[in-house]
């Protein structure tokens, strides 16, 4: 897909990652729709943004909101037109010992993480399909593919999205719409990871935003199912995980992740 001209709806476009991804979409010569809950701090990244001379909208809202969210389709369109591409950036980590986590956490995580993003393609893969173009980017997580202990509800909703976005992509083959998930391992400076200020295990490393953004580009360009954003290889590992599962909760384990994990949320 040639990007220029191409309108998007980018979710969790306040902080974190969002706003790293939205710029690089913009470099492509895409127009933006930003949502989150601040509105403060969406327009704060709608003018940088706009000082590149791209058409940016800032709408304020909470996608967990079934009113809310028909209202951020209508006005995304209302502004810029049809949605070519939908990014399904905005999710929560919510760590720490699953039995802990009250119930009301569980159903957060759930409807953010998972929920809400097929609400949004539910809404948006019509008027797609009526016009044979269009692309849903899905981010998800290396914590997906090889779910981490203090991280479990975490891992669940981000495994449960990419088998989504591959269960959609075979639905829509041929149509002329697609599905790509993008799933970054640890990432530096901005976003959930960045958040709890510890360093990753030597084994895992740790990869940029500018090195998710471009993952994100490239799964739109190129029509790519899945994209792994990690600096060490980690292809061999999930699939040795994927035969062999034992091994792969061993490597968890030896590698530090574990313990990472466990300092990340203050547990003893």
């Amino acid at each position: 897909m040639d990007l220029k001209g191409k309108n998007v709806l980018l979710t969790g476009g306040s902080r974190g990652l969002g706003p790293v991804i939205a710029a690089a979409l913009v470099k492509e010569g895409c127009n933006i729709a930003l949502t989150a809950r601040s509105q403060d701090s969406l327009n704060t990244v709608a003018e940088t943004l706009r000082r590149s001379g791209a058409t940016v909208v800032a709408i304020q809202a909470d996608i967990n909101s079934a009113e809310n969210r028909k209202l951020l389709v209508d006005i995304a369109t209302q502004k810029l037109g049809q949605i070519d591409i939908l990014i399904n950036n905005a999710g929560i980590e919510t760590a720490g010992a699953f039995q802990k986590h009250t119930a009301e956490e569980i159903e957060l995580t759930l409807t953010t993480n998972i929920n809400s993003p097929m609400h949004l393609a539910h809404m948006l893969l019509p008027e797609m399909l009526e016009r044979q173009s269009g692309h849903i980017v899905n981010l998800g997580s290396l914590a997906g593919k090889q779910g981490s202990a203090y991280d479990a509800m975490y891992s669940g909703t981000k495994a449960a999205l990419i088998e989504w976005t591959r269960g959609l992509r075979s639905e829509l083959d041929g149509t002329g719409v697609s599905v790509s998930v993008v799933c970054p391992g640890y990432v530096s400076d901005v976003g959930m990871f960045a958040s709890f200020g510890v360093k990753p295990p030597l084994l895992m490393g740790q990869s940029s935003p500018d090195a998710v953004a471009s993952a994100v580009v490239k799964a739109i360009r190129k029509d790519r199912f899945e994209i792994l954003v990690n600096p060490l290889p980690v292809r061999p590992l999930l699939a040795l995980n994927t035969l062999f599962p034992a091994v792969g909760t061993l490597f968890m384990r030896l590698a530090g992740v574990n313990k990472l994990q466990k300092e990340k949320v203050g547990e003893s």
